[in-house]
């Protein structure tokens, strides 16, 4: 068995190879997948212990371990909110091929799953990226979706605390990238050629109206139904795309509460990343729509992402 940590995954996971990797691996057959959890309430928020299998028989099955614990940033120094082991065997004969550090494959799949929703839906010349929210994901959905968009020249950073969204910026900015702090929300996401939302907000935060013509919305922090990012004007203005439909429609409240309001029916859901990774598939895009896309996670992707570092470590580049 090899142990695979942070510092690694971090290091093998090129974000445009990664999101090639995805992509490909959309193009391939689906994983079974599944999902058990615990859930308690403690301090006042939802902490939760989650265990996401997921299996390509004949290939690979792993599963991701899970805390998600919301107040550790405010309580411990440098300790993430989301923290995460992956276990992978091999999918013919069962074996234990390596333990990968969970939290940074967490981050970079996640980040890479969004960039992927970018590359196929977003114009193709973004100038204005709009981050939304300053937790331990926040500086990787920026460097993915600048790594697939490279025409963005400006990142907006906005998070309720000031001083993590000055922290984030300044992360960025030692990067090279020009980053801002946004000191007021609607302008920012005005100004945005594409909003990417990493929050855990239970109100809507993102409003429809505010979204310019053209823009890209992409929804990555809501993982259970009573938490959303975006209004209800969002959701009905935007064409609206899933990276599945299995787990990003009906458990994050973003979809879910406008679904279950019939503010929205399920056809308004065009498609997810398994209909738009396919050759044949054509978003054919206006310059004046407004995309959305929700990112809802699932063990298939980790999958993906695991057996990418994997292959990766097998045959590094040179």
């Amino acid at each position: 068995m090899r142990t695979v940590c942070g510092e690694d995954v971090h290091r093998l996971c090129d974000w445009r190879k990664l999101v090639a990797a995805l992509a490909e691996g959309h193009r391939g057959p689906r994983p079974l997948t599944g999902r058990a959890g615990l859930e308690i309430e403690m301090r006042g928020e939802r902490q939760s212990y989650l265990n996401l299998p997921a299996w390509l028989p004949g290939i690979a099955v792993g599963t991701k371990l899970v805390t998600v614990i919301p107040d550790n940033p405010d309580r411990f120094r440098d300790v993430p909110a989301i923290q995460a082991a992956y276990v992978l065997f091999d999918g013919n004969d069962g074996s234990l091929l390596g333990l990968i550090d969970g939290t940074a494959l967490t981050y970079r799949k996640t980040a890479a799953d969004s960039a992927l929703g970018a590359m196929l839906l977003s114009r193709d010349d973004p100038e204005t990226l709009a981050l939304v929210g300053a937790g331990g994901l926040a500086p990787y959905l920026a460097r993915a979706h600048l790594a697939v968009r490279q025409s963005i020249r400006k990142v907006l950073v906005w998070n309720r605390s000031r001083p993590h969204a000055e922290a984030v910026a300044a992360g960025l900015r030692a990067d090279g990238v020009d980053a801002e702090l946004a000191g007021d929300l609607e302008v920012a996401v005005r100004r945005a050629d594409i909003v990417t939302c990493c929050t855990a907000s239970t109100e809507p935060l993102v409003k429809g109206a505010w979204l310019k013509a053209g823009s890209h919305l992409d929804l990555v922090g809501a993982f259970t139904p009573d938490m959303r990012e975006c209004d209800d004007q969002a959701v009905k203005r935007a064409r609206l795309f899933v990276d599945s439909f299995e787990y990003a429609v009906d458990k994050p409240g973003d979809l879910a509460s406008p679904l279950a309001r019939g503010v929205i029916s399920r056809d308004d859901i065009e498609a997810d990343l398994f209909d738009l990774c396919r050759p044949d598939y054509a978003v054919r895009r206006r310059p004046d729509d407004v995309t959305l896309f929700k990112n809802g996670g699932g063990g298939h992707l980790d999958l993906m992402t695991a057996l990418y570092i994997w292959r990766t470590l097998a045959d590094p580049p040179v």
